[in-house]
């Protein structure tokens, strides 16, 4: 089945759904010189504010004329020739180009010149990589492990079937019609360890592995997702597939999503709002139809039994002799310098293999054990530590306001200074995941930490302020729940001590000697 795009009657249909039926955004792909010779104050707004998404590029009113780019890197997996070519479009951009890791396994390039499109997207074709169908109504980044095929753990190597889930959602690349006229964004994650690290729940399809009658495939979760008005963890399709029916299963679904979602209210327009309207009995006969064969029914439990592992650190890999190391990049920016050098370092001391986690930290694999030495000896190692202090270890921020019209606080700068006083303030015993997204789209998860931050605004003797909602008991792992808000309209500049209290009260932090500590003995 093909998706119908209709250029009319367009009467009735809300902003986005008219926007859409006019004119399919990757369209715009075939558009792009005559695009970039406009320039981005002549260009028509549609285009402008929306279609260029489904090319990856973003257009960012706090910034006009910089655009931000979203590549597709499934799986988080990139080559040091991949990041050389990133690094040389961010250098080009001098202070105003940067790169984010994103939540999602992927980087955001910022400071983009619409008149430097054509160009650019020649140099990722010729890298072998896409930012094709990686905003609005698409399906995002393929998730996964980021030591898939690394971990001695592992119950099954996601890689290939990442790749092929992406491959047929973009055409390898090339752009896709068939999906870019979704109801809304949707994301699919692909687990094959033991420590559920893609967050499953949070997903609209997650595949988890499981034994069913002794045979190793994976259970199908539906429906996660966040927004501004609500946010729901993934139930059971009551489905178990082998890894060869994964590919046509995420087809069926995106085919029973994209013909009848709902779509007349974008607040009410994500998979689990269908699955509520139908019931999951109606959306799963569905889904068979779709697909053509019934589904088994799901395995009585899945087989991820391991705490979840954050990856920062130096561990032995499956492989006889060879290591990976996480580093941790704080709140995920990186600019152009830092992405040549560890370019350099993953052809220096690995194979030339880097991973994005979704914790926005970084991973180079495959290092001999002889070669570990000198590599930790490496001056970048100072900046994107091995082994960070335990509060900004665990450190996950959206973009902010600093790049994101949509935020209403900064998040990336404040969050860092934030946890580097309470750092200087407190002995903390263990990590604790603290989130900072900048409005109620949740970018940043809030709702998946032990201490998550939502950007708000509050009033103070008359005058509005920045402010956040916080939220506790997230977990992540095995057991996974979202969290609860516990706190409102909590003024930025009386943050600092909210949280000092927090992580005394329960997470076992106590003051430093010279912070009133009781005892320094």
């Amino acid at each position: 089945m093909t998706s119908t795009i209709s250029v009319s009657p367009t009467t009735g249909m809300n902003k986005f759904e008219r926007i859409k039926a006019e004119k399919d955004g990757l369209a715009l792909k075939a558009e792009l010189e005559r695009i970039a010779s406009l320039g981005w104050e002549n260009l028509e707004e549609g285009d402008r504010d929306y279609r260029l998404k489904w090319l990856g590029l973003f257009f960012r009113p706090v910034s006009p004329g910089k655009f931000m780019m979203r590549l597709r890197t499934p799986g988080g997996i990139l080559t040091s020739h991949k990041l050389r070519v990133l690094a040389g479009i961010v250098q080009q951009y001098g202070d105003d180009g940067n790169a984010d890791i994103t939540t999602r396994q992927n980087l955001q390039l910022r400071g983009i010149r619409i008149e430097d499109t054509p160009d650019i997207f020649v140099r990722l074709a010729e890298a072998g990589m896409t930012s094709v169908q990686s905003g609005m109504d698409n399906v995002r980044n393929i998730t996964a492990s980021p030591v898939a095929g690394l971990d001695a753990g592992e119950l099954i190597d996601v890689r290939d079937l990442v790749q092929q889930v992406q491959d047929m959602i973009t055409n390898n690349g090339a752009g896709n019609s068939e999906f870019t006229n979704l109801p809304r964004k949707f994301n699919i994650a692909i687990e094959g360890g033991r420590d559920n690290a893609v967050h499953a729940e949070i997903n609209d399809i997650a595949f988890v592995p499981a034994f069913r009658e002794e045979q190793l495939g994976f259970n199908v979760l539906v429906g996660g997702f966040f927004s501004a008005k609500r946010c729901e963890a993934a139930i059971p399709l009551n489905a178990w597939v082998m890894p060869d029916r994964v590919v046509p299963l995420c087809r069926a679904i995106l085919e029973v999503y994209r013909e009848h979602g709902l779509r007349a209210n974008r607040q009410k327009s994500r998979l689990m709002w269908l699955i509520d309207a139908w019931g999951m009995e109606r959306f799963r006969a569905a889904v068979e139809v779709q697909l053509g064969e019934p589904l088994l029914s799901a395995a009585p439990t899945h087989a991820m039994d391991w705490e979840r592992r954050d990856h920062i650190g130096i561990y032995a890999q499956k492989q006889s002799g060879l290591y990976y190391a996480g580093l941790h990049i704080p709140v995920g920016r990186l600019y152009a310098a830092d992405m040549f050098e560890l370019a350099r370092l993953a052809e220096t001391y690995g194979s030339g293999e880097l991973r994005l986690t979704v914790e926005q930290n970084l991973i180079i694999p495959n290092i001999p054990e002889a070669r570990l030495p000198y590599f930790l000896q490496e001056s970048l190692l100072q900046k994107f530590p091995v082994h960070p202090k335990l509060l900004s270890r665990s450190l996950v921020s959206c973009t902010g306001a600093q790049f994101c019209n949509f935020a209403l606080i900064e998040t990336k700068n404040r969050a860092l200074q934030m946890v580097r006083e309470l750092e200087d303030e407190l002995v903390v015993p263990r990590a604790v995941r603290m989130h900072w997204t900048g409005c109620p789209n949740s970018c940043g998860q809030p709702q998946v930490a032990d201490i998550g931050l939502m950007g708000t605004k509050t009033r103070r003797n008359g005058q509005t302020i920045d402010a956040v909602d916080i939220y506790m008991g997230g977990k992540v792992g095995p057991e996974a729940q979202l969290g609860n808000c516990v706190l409102t309209a909590i003024p930025c500049d009386e943050l600092k001590a909210v949280l000092r209290d927090l992580l005394i009260q329960h997470f076992q932090a106590h003051p430093r000697c010279g912070n009133e500590a009781p005892s320094c003995a």
